[in-house]
């Protein structure tokens, strides 16, 4: 699950129009892309124009964008390219990441030290579009306290922090993915995730999700949600007076996006 990080006041807007994602000031993303560049993922394959960099000009190429802050406390726009072959990290030995790069496994759990010694349990995933390892901190993945209304388990969260797949009463099943730009992967079209801010409840609702990693799935049950999905739903209409923005749904006192 990821909330919203940044709003669109602090997007670097002439970064997006120097490559052709905004005009006049005017944002040129669909809204799951902004969505996903507001909550500090990557977009989807877009088509980036007039690219200049180190006396390199490039009329036309195809990339993910996403955000990262700087020094400076501004935001940063990053470029990921298409590479004609993936550079695998040195903690992967050549069958898991073969067994990344064909698709056999979702993600693989590694533990690594960092430089003061201290263990890191990393998720590493491969995004076939761009032909990248994604490599993403368990502690960081923020798992959500709820889905439709249920409270999920601490194993589920640890479950979900770990990329295996949850499975909840109603039946929805869902996993995070750091690859796919919702952030989250389900065998349903929609859900309403939930996490406990300051003492209130920060909603986002994902529609057209993807489905789980190597599963097809039929499209009258994907399609058809459950009772808790729409007493979500409500309540985010609900509390919609006090939302920050359009992507994130909090209610409650002192409740964030941030």
């Amino acid at each position: 699950m990821n909330l919203i990080h940044y709003t669109e006041n602090e997007l670097p807007i002439q970064d997006l129009e120097t490559i052709g994602l905004a005009a006049n000031g005017q944002l040129l993303l669909n809204v799951d892309d902004l969505r996903a560049l507001l909550s500090g993922r990557r977009t989807g394959i877009l088509e980036l124009n007039d690219l200049e960099a180190e006396n390199i000009k490039i009329k036309s190429i195809h990339a993910k964008i996403s955000l990262q802050p700087n020094q400076a406390g501004q935001v940063d726009l990053l470029i990921h390219p298409i590479y004609r072959k993936a550079v695998t990290p040195d903690f992967l030995d050549d069958n898991e990441a073969q067994q990344l790069q064909k698709g056999e496994v979702a993600s693989l759990l590694k533990i690594t030290i960092d430089d003061r010694g201290n263990k890191k349990e990393l998720l590493v995933e491969y995004d076939a579009e761009t032909r990248e390892y994604i490599v993403s901190d368990t502690e960081k993945i923020l798992a959500p306290d709820m889905v439709n209304n249920e409270f999920l388990t601490p194993a589920q969260k640890e479950n979900y922090r770990k990329g295996k797949e949850v499975q909840i009463a109603d039946g929805t099943k869902l996993a995070y993915s750091g690859v796919d730009h919702h952030g989250i992967r389900s065998n349903k079209l929609a859900l309403v995730a939930s996490i406990l801010i300051d003492g209130g409840l920060s909603y986002m609702v994902y529609k057209g999700l993807n489905a789980l990693f190597n599963q097809k799935r039929d499209g009258k049950a994907a399609e058809k949600l459950s009772p808790g999905y729409y007493n979500a739903l409500k309540d985010v209409e609900n509390q919609r007076q006090f939302l920050p923005n359009p992507f994130t749904r909090s209610a409650g006192r002192g409740s964030s996006s941030r």
